[in-house]
């Protein structure tokens, strides 16, 4: 009954340690100094080659400045 329960489940669990895993990387993309950083000179160069506009750029940077502010308070503190 356990090998059927295993086998039955198996698709299952593959789903959860995937997920789990792709947890594991976003959370470590959101918590990377460098990562941030680096969207912050990406949008940079959007701006400037005018791929977007002001108001989406100025909304875009205040978020990536506060994530960068969270980072830098977590390793303070």
């Amino acid at each position: 009954m356990f090998l059927i329960d295993d086998l039955l489940l198996a698709p299952l669990k593959g789903v959860i340690f995937i997920a789990n895993k792709i947890n594991e990387v976003l959370e470590k993309e959101m918590s990377d100094e460098g990562s941030v950083k680096e969207r912050l000179m990406s949008l940079q160069l959007k701006f400037e080659m005018d791929e977007i506009d002001e108001e989406e750029y100025d909304r875009r940077e205040d978020e990536l400045l506060k994530q960068l502010e969270r980072i830098r308070a977590e390793k303070q503190g």
